[in-house]
């Protein structure tokens, strides 16, 4: 069980002991000082509250609503929701913040709060300092029983997130139409089972075209929610069996996409903002970030359309920065995440599905002919679990000495370049663990650095 607090919010187990879980008090807690937090900056008493179907999902919503009412804040709850329409809602709300409880990727006995700020973005490390000294220090104080604030339930946010999709100038209804595409979607028991197939249906998608597995939100994921090959096998059998166009899979609170080709391969989690970063720059050239954990395919990509890349640190919240100090027409992760400013800056899997469905319609390509025109590189995706009293930064400084002759890069843990491959150590911002991702033109190549490191940490712990 565990509880970890970071840039990606408050995440943690159900169930267990307070201080160490995400437990009740813990959730009392962390609101309280976040709410208490946005009163004393902004002043704004207005905050915007949803959820992935998780099943601790009502549990936790019950405690973050009534503690900001606690507080005097007025709540606008969306229900059951995704990470981007909260952050869509926060603005068109003009609220000064907002929390999505959801634990992303995570298993089900996760859950957590991510805080958002009046931009509807991720609030800053320097602000989650201080919500979490805040938290710490119990330095909140609640409202008297006339000046509680108020809940209002809003469930019209699906509908006014996808109709600000299918508004964007570069998302073409008309040419996904017309290409009349079969799509399954993989939904894992989450909120993509009623947002993905009603943005499917304005894009003009034919009903009968839409199939959804795993479609019941119950929270009780039918695979590991991660969107990686290994997760999709359902996805990738029912594409192939019935004879669909592709596949759409997404993580239960809709930030992660990824796609899978009409013969069952994957398309490739790395190259679902590659392909769609192709096809806006196409549009409006300009400059690209990721997160240096990511491929160097979006590099290629921006050089050829005359921009320029720039990698950050890992986590939404440095990405976001980093963009905006380069003004980039778009970014995000290799995890599947499409960040785009024109619409909002976070994560969207639904903005990312719009523009890539344009894409490939565009092109009058089927999708795996689409990836072929993509440079293949291959990425090692790994994962060591940390062992309770383990120093991290001491291993990571064994490593470094060791490849001192190579390129080192320490802006984020480790990242080590091996001229044209590279391997990237970094503790994870969600779980216990030590993330171990390496990159070359060949897949064995990328895996046996991966070894290799894997390898070194564990001599060096």
């Amino acid at each position: 069980m565990a509880l970890i607090k970071s840039i990606s919010g408050i995440r943690g187990t159900i169930g267990g002991i307070p201080g160490e879980t995400l437990s009740p008090l813990d959730v009392v807690k962390f609101t309280a000082a976040f709410g208490s937090w946005l009163i004393e900056k902004t002043g704004n008493r207005k905050v915007v509250v949803g959820r992935d179907g998780r099943i601790s999902g009502p549990l936790i919503e019950n405690i973050v609503i009534s503690t900001l009412s606690a507080l005097g804040v007025d709540v606008i709850n969306l229900g059951l929701s995704t990470t981007p329409t909260v952050e869509v809602a926060v603005v068109m709300e003009k609220a000064g913040g907002g929390i999505i409880i959801t634990a992303s990727h995570n298993p089900k006995e996760w859950n957590a709060l991510k805080l958002l700020n009046s931009r509807g973005e991720f609030i800053s490390g320097t602000d989650g300092k201080e919500v979490l000294d805040k938290a710490a220090a119990e330095d909140f104080c609640f409202a008297p029983v006339e000046k509680l604030g108020t809940v209002k339930e809003d469930n019209t946010y699906c509908q006014k997130h996808v109709a600000a999709i299918t508004a964007l100038k570069g998302v073409d209804v008309e040419a996904i139409k017309s290409r009349d595409f079969k799509i399954v979607v993989d939904a894992v028991n989450s909120t993509g089972a009623t947002f993905v197939p009603e943005l499917l249906l304005a894009l003009g998608v034919k009903p009968g075209n839409i199939t959804v597995i795993n479609d019941e939100i119950n929270g009780r994921f039918a695979h590991n929610p991660e969107p990686l090959p290994e997760n999709l096998v359902e996805l990738s059998n029912t594409v192939r069996k019935s004879g669909a166009d592709l596949g759409i899979a997404v993580d239960p609170d809709v930030d992660r996409l990824c796609f899978v080709c009409e013969d069952g391969s994957m398309f490739g989690e790395e190259y679902t903002l590659v392909a769609v970063a192709d096809y806006v720059l196409g549009k409006q050239p300009g400059n690209t970030v990721s997160n240096m954990s990511s491929t160097r395919a979006l590099k290629d990509v921006t050089l050829r359309h005359g921009g320029q890349y720039f990698p950050s640190a890992v986590g939404e919240v440095n990405v976001v920065t980093r963009m905006k100090e380069v003004n980039a027409v778009i970014g995000g992760e290799g995890n599947g995440g499409i960040i785009l400013p024109a619409l909002h800056y976070g994560r969207d899997a639904l903005v990312g599905i719009a523009l890539f469905l344009t894409h490939l319609a565009k092109t009058q390509k089927s999708i795996k002919q689409l990836r072929r025109t993509y440079p293949d590189y291959f990425i090692s995706k790994n994962k060591l679990e940390l062992e309770p009293g383990v120093d991290v930064k001491q291993v990571f400084e064994k490593i470094k000495a060791k490849y001192k002759n190579h390129p080192v890069n320490t802006e984020d843990g480790l990242k080590i370049e091996f001229e044209n491959d590279w391997v990237h150590l970094r503790t994870s911002n969600t779980e216990p663990i030590i993330r171990i991702y390496a990159e070359s033109n060949f897949e064995s190549t990328a895996n046996n650095i991966a070894l290799r490191l894997m390898q070194d940490i564990r001599e060096m712990k």
